[in-house]
């Protein structure tokens, strides 16, 4: 794998930031068959914690999840970047948005350990699709 790079969607929601909520999160979404490309979780606030996730089929995941009544926000569009792990790879990307005249308004990535890695890039709304268009999706 080169570099794969594709439009995602991602919704929020806030738990309650206390011991195991983030594990009673996760596990509803697994008895619903949600599958998961990303996942992060952020404090909010002292009693609270944001979660995004960012579903592999966004339709199935608003269906199921407004069935099981869970409240999610979304979705959004980001980008998911999966690359071979090499020095300088993230420069270049945000090389690509830079001249695009884009702002990445957050990122969060984390290697393999085998030599790739998954990246997921968040820009403002009305500028996604000349990211992406920079990015050649």
């Amino acid at each position: 794998m080169a570099c794969s790079i594709s439009r995602v969607e991602y919704f929020h929601t806030t738990i309650k930031d206390r011991p195991g909520e983030a594990y009673k999160f996760l596990s509803q979404l697994a008895l619903l068959r949600i599958n998961l490309l990303a996942f992060t979780a952020i404090p909010s606030s002292k009693t609270d914690t944001r979660v995004t996730v960012y579903p592999e089929n966004p339709k199935f995941m608003k269906n199921e999840a407004a069935r099981a009544g869970l409240y999610l926000e979304g979705p959004h569009p980001a980008l998911l970047v999966q690359c071979d792990d090499r020095l300088g790879a993230l420069a270049d990307i945000h090389l690509q948005i830079y001249d695009a005249d884009v702002n990445v308004e957050s990122a969060s990535g984390v290697t393999d350990g085998r030599g790739a890695f998954g990246y997921v890039i968040h820009v403002k709304k009305e500028d996604f699709e000349k990211a992406a268009e920079a990015l050649g999706i």
